[in-house]
């Protein structure tokens, strides 16, 4: 029985070897990743799988925290079984073992590696390491998708993520200094600015950024007035949290192309990213409630995120609670992420049943999704992202999403550009009532009169509440039932000041407010 156990264990390790020598070829140029995402198959995702499995039994030979984490979960080894696997995750597995436990061998190769920080949006920041061969990876991964969206034609990088020890920064730098010339500016408009007016028209530029941060330079871009948006080439990527079609909207009368990207500081940056089919579908279930219905089932009202990802790199699952679960699919990872639930609501569909569900609906609705389909022709399977499930305002039987607030704020807003950010809360009122309160900040500078002001609280209401009543069901039932339903409050605040004194200590926006006064 041990000479079986052995043997075994040698074929394992052995057949994981030579899987990230082939990875590893696959790697060599982003050309072969844009060849992969035209010709992925649902065989590809079969054979995912199974190298997701072989992931996760190599790591119970030779990563000690996962040997002891497989054996307080009572592990029984099952052939070709990933879910035999327990799941893994920050508090229960992350926090309880050290770096080196987690790491193949129970050590660091230190040689190489770096070091991130997440940006504590969701607690407390924390490090993850990455060894200097999945940072190759993730790099060459970033810079073939880039390409398939923007090509590299005079690409011009401007890599306004944050700079410091934070994965997306430092990687989208990496990244794109692969197929364009980059300047990493960090989110410093001033700066971004004078890159532009120093370098001119010529270029295609590729400003990278949080989507409120690519707002605030549309705006100040609005206001130059050297600058002539007629001349110059913007497109936009953004990354790190939820992107709304309004803001979207926003961005493209001045961007040529905005799309977004998904990834986590536990796992990696870039496990999915938007195409124009995706932005075509998600627009599509917000128009079409049909197909809304057929895509999320007959309850879901909200909207997600669509992204496409390549199983081969990542492999996601969704739980029996509909949560995100992702395998990072190569040994050559320091310290391996094996079924790991980053806390996110998702729904995952392949290609061919997307594509099946709209032709059974509507051969127009067929016609203009192949449309989108043939700007970039990924074939990959679709993950839709509703986010994290503790982002809520709960009222009046509805759950209150950031991202739907968002979607309502620059919903024909005509003071959109005055507007820096917002938070989300509950009012307490007289008579033990609650009122949603969505505080908006000025931006820096920005004078309204009271008049102008009253405008923009209105407006601003008006369109939330008309989205709401739009994307859920349980909101608009609770409105026709109440009028008063519709007294959401807005309270709008000079910049820093309110919720907002003392800046925001975070590198992203935080939505919501636990307790508003």
């Amino acid at each position: 029985m041990r000479r079986a156990s052995k043997l075994r264990q040698s074929l394992l390790r052995l057949g994981s070897g030579a899987l990230t020598k082939t990875y590893d070829l696959y790697h060599l140029h982003p050309a072969v990743w844009r060849w992969t995402a035209r010709h992925y198959a649902p065989a590809m995702g079969d054979f995912a799988k199974f190298n997701a499995w072989m992931i996760c039994q190599r790591a119970n030979l030779d990563v000690p925290a996962y040997q002891r984490w497989l054996h307080e979960n009572d592990f029984r080894f099952r052939w070709w079984q990933l879910s035999s696997y327990p799941e893994t995750n920050k508090d229960d597995y992350v926090k309880r073992y050290t770096e080196d436990e987690r790491c193949w061998g129970g050590e660091i190769d230190t040689i190489g590696t770096v070091v991130d920080e997440s940006s504590g949006s969701s607690g407390s920041p924390f490090n993850w390491i990455r060894g200097r061969h999945e940072l190759k990876t993730i790099h060459n991964n970033v810079a073939g998708y880039i390409t398939l969206l923007f090509g590299t034609k005079k690409l011009f990088g401007i890599n306004a993520f944050s700079m410091g020890a934070w994965a997306t920064g430092t990687n989208t730098g990496h990244a794109l200094s692969k197929i364009s010339m980059v300047k990493n500016t960090g989110p410093d408009i001033d700066k971004i600015v004078d890159t532009i007016r120093h370098f001119g028209p010529k270029y295609q530029y590729l400003v990278s950024a949080y989507p409120p941060f690519l707002k605030h330079l549309r705006d100040r871009l609005d206001g130059e007035e050297w600058f002539d948006w007629s001349k110059h080439r913007l497109n936009g990527f953004v990354g790190g949290e939820a992107m709304t079609e309004g803001l979207r909207d926003y961005l493209e009368e001045r961007f040529g192309r905005v799309y977004s990207g998904y990834g986590a500081s536990d796992l990696t940056i870039g496990m999915a990213g938007e195409s124009d089919a995706c932005v075509w579908l998600r627009r599509a279930m917000f128009a079409d409630e049909r197909l809304r219905r057929a895509l999320l089932g007959e309850d879901e009202s909200r909207i997600p995120m669509v992204f496409q990802y390549n199983p081969l790199e990542t492999y996601l699952e969704t739980n029996d609670d509909d949560e995100l679960v992702v395998t990072l699919n190569s040994s050559a990872v320091l310290s391996p992420k094996l079924r790991y639930n980053i806390g996110d609501e998702a729904k995952i569909l392949s290609f061919p049943e997307v594509r099946e569900t709209i032709a059974a609906l509507d051969p127009a609705l067929s016609r203009a999704f192949h449309r989108a389909f043939a700007v970039q022709r990924m074939k990959l399977p679709f993950l839709l992202l509703f986010g994290r499930k503790d982002s809520t305002i709960s009222y009046m039987g509805a759950n209150l999403y950031p991202i739907d607030i968002e979607n309502g704020l620059y919903r024909d807003n005509p003071h959109a550009a005055d507007i820096e950010s917002f938070k989300l809360g509950l009012l307490e009122l007289d008579g033990h009532e609650q009122r949603p309160v969505v505080h908006l900040q000025l931006r820096d500078g920005a004078t309204l009169t009271d008049d102008e002001i009253a405008r923009l609280s209105e407006t601003t209401r008006l369109g939330i509440v008309e989205h709401l009543a739009t994307v859920s069901r349980d909101f608009a039932q609770s409105l026709d039932e109440d009028p008063s339903t519709g007294d959401l409050r807005i309270e709008v605040h000079p910049f820093g000041t309110g919720p907002f004194t003392g800046g925001n200590a975070k590198i992203k926006n935080v939505y919501v407010v636990k307790n508003a006064e």
